[in-house]
């Protein structure tokens, strides 16, 4: 066997094994996500995930009363962060 054909067949090898170690890795790396989303909701961050995706949607108007509010210096931001704040923890941890 020539050295041509040796390096060729070394090549082969390498590069069936390398498939073969992609398709393991793959298939690891699936059975490690199906593991986390079975158990998720077990776990602390999973809770505020499930807590947040129950969240009601955003109240466009809301917004831009606030932001005009804001840029006429009429709003207290300070005071409103501390409620909503408050607001927001203990809905995550009730």
């Amino acid at each position: 066997m020539s050295d041509i054909e040796s390096k060729a067949s070394f090549e082969e090898h390498d590069c069936r094994r390398l498939s073969e170690d992609k398709e393991n890795f793959a298939v690891e790396e699936d059975m490690l996500l199906e593991h986390i989303l079975e158990n998720i909701n077990s776990t602390p961050i999973g809770q505020v995930l499930k807590k947040i995706a129950t969240l009601p949607e955003i109240r466009q108007e809301k917004v831009f009363e606030v932001r005009t509010r804001l840029t006429k210096g009429q709003y207290d931001l300070n005071r409103r962060l501390d409620v909503v704040l408050d607001k927001v923890l203990e809905d995550l941890i009730a």
